[in-house]
């Protein structure tokens, strides 16, 4: 498939997915929104991919919204005045110049199956800071520069980022950051919290791929899919009861599958030959995630 503002290269099951606008810092546009939920939503499919990586071209990784569009730069119906009510159903073809892009975006990678990683080879700024919250780690150049500036542009934060901040951070710091609308070196961003390693450029990309290997290589496909998607989930629950019942079903349909070949492995001294594919995952995923 041709994409307009991203590339996709995949090499021993590892997809770097790199924002490809490098004259314009891969400032964000529609287009790219809509790749990048494509990107996240198909890999749940692609059983050739077990974990993605996202950096981008050039010397920026993502300088924000491209402020340089004609009408309104968020890509939103000006003559709308939408209620929480008429919210319900995100699904409704009605609302898709009412919500979010980023949102869209950070969603998808929240449902994602596979591992997700972050390089932040450079500025990382607005929706290019709040889009790797979903990511499960981030790790960025000396070069990188992260900022959630919304502040200075007179907008909230977004991609949901309310709901991801506070999680990687603490909501005091959280709050900080988004009343600052600060842009932080890579070494502040990191002591922060809103970075988890900082590299030498050319290191990055190689330690990304060390990263996710140690996730992916040798695991269990479904038993990785329902670990990201029980972190995830079951840590915003108000009681762990809720994360026991998901446990219980997870523990259940992996023991019946992979979970024999390891148990077999393990005693036998060898190494597991897993052939679960994240395609095909238990049957209460579905109802579990909401469909997705």
């Amino acid at each position: 498939m041709t994409f307009q503002t991203l590339r996709h290269e995949v090499t021993d099951g590892i997809l770097v997915v790199t924002l490809d606008r490098p004259d314009k810092l891969n400032a964000f546009t529609v287009t790219m929104a809509n790749e990048l939920e494509q990107t996240f939503r198909q890999v749940n499919g692609d059983d050739d991919v077990r974990a993605v990586i996202v950096t981008g071209k050039g010397r920026g990784f993502c300088a924000g919204m491209d402020l340089s569009s004609e009408g309104n730069v968020f890509g939103l119906d000006e003559t709308a005045t939408p209620t929480l009510a008429d919210m319900a159903d995100l699904d409704d073809p009605a609302l898709a110049r009412i919500r979010d892009l980023g949102g869209r975006v950070t969603l998808a990678i929240h449902d994602c199956r596979k591992p997700v990683l972050a390089a932040i080879n450079g500025p990382a700024v607005g929706i290019g800071a709040t889009m790797t919250l979903a990511m499960d780690r981030r790790i960025a150049s000396t070069s990188a520069r992260v900022g959630l500036v919304f502040g200075r542009l007179g907008v909230v934060p977004e991609a949901a980022s309310t709901w991801f901040l506070p999680r990687l951070v603490g909501m005091s710091t959280a709050l900080d950051v988004a009343y600052r609308a600060d842009i932080y070196d890579a070494e502040t961003a990191c002591s922060l919290g809103l970075v988890d390693e900082v590299h030498e450029a050319d290191a990055l990309l190689p330690r990304a791929k060390e990263i996710v290997d140690a996730w992916t290589r040798g695991r269990s496909a479904v038993a990785i899919a329902l670990t990201r998607q029980m972190m995830r989930r079951n840590a915003a629950q108000p009681h762990p009861v809720e994360a026991h019942r998901i446990d219980s079903l997870g523990m259940f349909y992996t023991s019946l599958g992979d979970g024999k070949e390891g148990v077999q492995a393990f005693l036998e001294k060898r190494k597991p030959n897993f052939t679960s594919r994240a395609s095909q995952m238990p049957p209460f995923y579905d109802d579990w995630v909401g469909g997705e």
